[in-house]
């Protein structure tokens, strides 16, 4: 077995710890924070050199796929990328057709303004911290309608980039490009290069432009197209966009190496997540720059925020001062009153996978 410590880390047995919490939490096939979980079980069997956790995913998909009745809602919310990916590593053809079902599916949705609904009723819920709801917000949260979420950014165009890598297949990669451009063009704000949580059809704006961990989702998934389709003649654009939130999270980032749960309201809270993410996000994004400054720049904001997971996961492996399920509010203190301290796919999925970055070295590799 390889040394578990991979340059930089906190201890020989800090990523098995974590990536043993993967295999303990309770899926059920699909939710939210799956697709980052089960590409971490990917990871963590490359690192670890342990077929097992790779295994697991793979066979958990093949469990999902061989007994579910026809597909619901939430399986917008499938690891796609992670099944595509194991069903490459293992060469696994009804793991594949499997994953092109699921996309043929998701692809057959309506969009608003380019984008496939998330939600035909969004998640609005009652704002945590006691914040009384004005009639317009209280009436969006009766009746809201249908929406755009920030987190399927993570879920669907990294999905069809990476079965068009793996099929050949240039339809996925169109579709892949169209969907992150116009996840771009729909949340993204051009002032501040951060992306709202999500949009609502029946008012026509966006809500909520700084969630922390939102960002990391966005990043991430921006990076997965860019990774997946580099010579993509659309892919501008994506660049572009990743390497503006990149920098613009590295503007915001505290002297701890975290950040704020809202990252421009200063005293909006600590939520160890959105460092967990960053950790990997910027180290990848500062890949893409050209200067060897603003690249650098990049790359020592993700060391302080691997060292700052780090300084959170606790004797169990697990990442502590992780917030529940957001869901959504168009009231911005409500992302300030989520309870923390859960143990979730969320946490434990950006925890390995910044675990396993490595450090940035003297010469600015990273």
């Amino acid at each position: 077995m390889r040394d578990h410590n991979p340059p930089g880390s906190a201890g020989s047995d800090l990523l098995p710890r974590v990536a043993g919490t993967l295999l303990r939490l309770p899926y059920e096939p699909w939710r939210f924070g799956d697709s980052i979980a089960f590409e971490a079980m990917i990871r963590a069997s490359e690192v670890l050199d342990d077929a097992s956790y790779a295994g697991f995913g793979l066979g958990f998909a093949r469990g999902w796929e061989a007994t579910r009745d026809g597909y619901q809602p939430l399986d917008l919310t499938a690891p796609g990328r992670a099944l595509v990916e194991l069903a490459d590593r293992y060469d696994d053809d009804q793991a594949l057709q499997a994953a092109r079902a699921l996309a043929d599916y998701l692809a057959r949705r309506r969009r608003l303004q380019g984008v496939f609904v998330t939600w035909e009723r969004s998640p609005l819920r009652q704002p945590h911290g006691g914040q009384p709801l004005g009639a317009t917000d209280q009436a969006l949260l009766e009746d809201p309608g249908a929406g755009v979420f920030l987190d399927c950014l993570h879920f669907d165009p990294p999905f069809f980039a990476a079965l068009a890598t793996v099929t050949g297949d240039p339809d996925w990669g169109q579709l892949a490009v169209e969907q992150a451009a116009a996840y771009i063009r729909l949340l993204r704000d051009a002032t501040t290069g951060l992306f709202h949580h999500f949009y609502l059809e029946r008012t026509g704006r966006c809500y909520i432009p700084d969630w922390g961990r939102g960002q990391g989702w966005a990043l991430l998934g921006l990076l997965d197209v860019i990774d997946s389709l580099p010579a993509h003649s659309g892919i501008g654009p994506v660049r572009a966009a990743a390497i503006g939130l990149a920098e613009a999270m590295a503007d915001r980032q505290r002297a701890d190496g975290h950040w704020e749960i809202a990252v421009d309201h200063p005293g909006s809270g600590d939520e160890t997540s959105t460092a967990a993410f960053m950790a990997t996000g910027l180290a990848r994004a500062a890949r893409l720059v050209p200067d060897p400054s603003r690249s650098r720049r990049l790359r020592d904001c993700a060391d302080r925020a691997r060292l700052a997971t780090i300084a959170s996961i606790d004797e169990a492996g697990v990442l502590t001062g992780v917030s529940a399920a957001v869901w959504a509010s168009t009231v911005e203190s409500h992302y300030h009153h989520v309870p923390r301290g859960f143990t979730v796919a969320w946490g434990q999925g950006p925890a390995l996978l910044a675990l396993s970055q490595p450090a940035a070295d003297s010469d600015g590799a990273a």
